[in-house]
């Protein structure tokens, strides 16, 4: 669901396909027609921004017929008499007028996924990046509660990562809430063991996501911003808001690789080192931690993202001293032990297939979690709500004056915001050279445009000049562009609208309209 995955994620893809050889049945639930359609048993190309509508369906003809797993929501769940009644008026019928989808084909699915003896469900950004995106992953959760498709082998949920070792960052600390080892920032305990080894008190309150940063920005609350190795000029919503929130700033700080079109407008830049230069640990996406080694050397004005940020903390006042990545792994599975207390780069080096959590050094590792919901001895298990939620549809739709949906996304070889491929380093061979507004022929005949003319996309928020590229991998209505490529500044024309929860934005639903230019 909502995962371009060939093109987004070609590894996990291409093992997707060969496991289709074997008897494997993809459903690809997606507006566009990807690339994997091709290998997938069904396509159900849904109207962006309805995927609520779709899995509430699905879950009501799973209770309708049936098809759910009592003994387990007994057992290992909360809230199913709630999650039943919710879902009664999401009848098929009236689910497939709101997704476009067939009322046969949710059935289908819904049918499919309940009796297959191991089933999962991978998402990706298509269901984040919406106003509703915490709502959609809580639905896919119920999804796979209520069918007991969770914690074992070849089942579960598989949330796919946009960049190598989101999962670690997120994990060590980077989100607002946490501490290391993804720990609420609230829990007195285990945030006492920081304080103490740290000689500090930390401050119980989560900060700030992206998304309130700034808007505290906007309100002059934030005057000093530093960025490392994001690239928010080009790939945040509302580009023109963004610069202007950029530019009115006291103090940009970039820290990167190259010399992004944020670091252009920073007043200081900190060269760092490449994944290829340095030496740590990633956790990889199915919680797999490996370690990183040099392969070359780095120019010598640059360091390791560690040592600029050990040498800022020590002039502000509180000394960092850590003489390699090695010590400072050393203490995060110090203190972070239930998660990789037995991790030390020793046993990294010897076994390749390592996942946390792994608590001591003679654990094996947990390749499977939630295996819990399959131990009907244990006791005191700790219980797992359903929550019931409700669809609601994109916060800006097409009308008279801007007829068409804009929905965003990567392209193949581009990754992100275009800084570590084929703008910086030669050799790199890429099949879409320019970014293309890719548009259904029928909706091509009626603008009377080709392949290869230039149009202008207008949004409410700003317009941008590109070719067009006319093809059925999109529905007619639906818009499709990258947000690769400077010269075609996509952001410009998304809408400045989060999901509350998340601070996640709605970067895959806006209205446009397409003005052919002459030829």
């Amino acid at each position: 669901m909502g995962s371009n995955t060939t093109e987004a994620h070609p590894i996990i893809a291409n093992r997707m396909k060969k496991a289709v050889k074997s008897g494997l049945k993809i459903i690809v639930i997606d507006p566009r027609k990807i690339d994997m359609v091709k290998s997938a048993h069904r396509h159900l190309q849904i109207n962006v921004g309805s995927d609520i509508a779709l899995m509430n369906a699905m879950i009501h003809v799973i209770i309708e017929e049936n098809l759910y797993n009592p003994a387990f929501i007994d057992q290992f769940t909360v809230d199913f008499a709630t999650l039943k009644e919710h879902v009664k008026m999401y009848t098929p019928e009236y689910s497939a007028a709101i997704t476009g989808v067939s009322a046969q084909d949710i059935i289908e699915t819904a049918r499919e996924y309940a009796k297959a003896d191991k089933a999962m469900i991978a998402y990706t950004l298509g269901i984040t990046e919406h106003h509703c995106g915490v709502n959609n992953v809580f639905d896919i959760a119920n999804l796979a509660l209520l069918t007991g498709h969770i914690g074992r082998e070849g089942c579960g949920i598989m949330p796919l990562r946009g960049q190598n070792n989101v999962q670690g960052a997120g994990d060590l600390g980077c989100l607002p809430n946490q501490l290391p080892g993804a720990v609420s920032l609230s829990n007195e305990e285990y945030r006492a063991r920081f304080e103490k080894a740290w000689n500090v008190k930390i401050n119980p309150e989560p900060g700030d996501t992206q998304t309130r940063a700034f808007e505290r920005m906007e309100k002059g609350l934030v005057k000093a911003l530093y960025c490392i190795g994001e690239n928010p000029l080009v790939a945040d919503v509302h580009r023109q808001h963004t610069r202007k929130l950029l530019e009115n700033l006291d103090l940009l700080v970039v820290q990167d690789i190259f010399m992004t079109e944020t670091g252009k407008l920073a007043d200081v830049v900190l060269p760092a080192r490449s994944w290829g230069e340095v030496e740590g640990t990633y956790t990889n996406t199915d919680r797999r931690i490996q370690r990183v080694r040099k392969a070359v050397d780095a120019h010598p004005d640059t360091r390791d993202d560690w040592e600029i940020l050990c040498e800022i903390s020590t002039r502000l006042g509180y000394p960092l001293n850590y003489k390699n990545s090695e010590e400072i792994w050393e203490e995060i599975r110090t203190l972070a032990w239930e998660m990789y207390g037995g991790m030390p780069y020793s046993r990294l080096e010897k076994e390749y297939s390592l996942h946390y959590p792994c608590p001591d050094e003679s654990h094996p590792g947990t390749f499977i979690l939630h295996q819990r919901f399959h131990n009907e001895n244990e006791e005191n298990v700790r219980l797992s709500p359903f929550n019931a939620v409700n669809y609601t549809g994109p916060i800006e739709r097409p009308d008279e004056e801007y007829p068409f949906m804009l929905t965003t996304g990567r392209r193949y070889e581009s990754y992100n915001t275009h800084t570590q491929t084929n703008y910086y380093a030669s050799g790199v061979k890429i099949k879409q050279t320019e970014e293309t507004a890719d548009i259904h022929p029928d909706d091509a005949v009626k603008l009377g445009i080709e392949s290869g003319d230039f149009v202008e996309v207008s949004s409410r928020r700003g317009s941008v000049k590109v070719k067009a590229k006319v093809t059925d991998q999109v529905s007619p209505g639906l818009i499709f562009m990258s947000f690769h490529f400077s010269d075609v500044p996509t952001n410009v024309l998304t809408i400045n609208e989060f999901d509350p929860i998340s601070g996640t934005a709605e970067f895959k639903a806006c209205a446009v309209k397409i003005t052919p230019l002459k030829k």
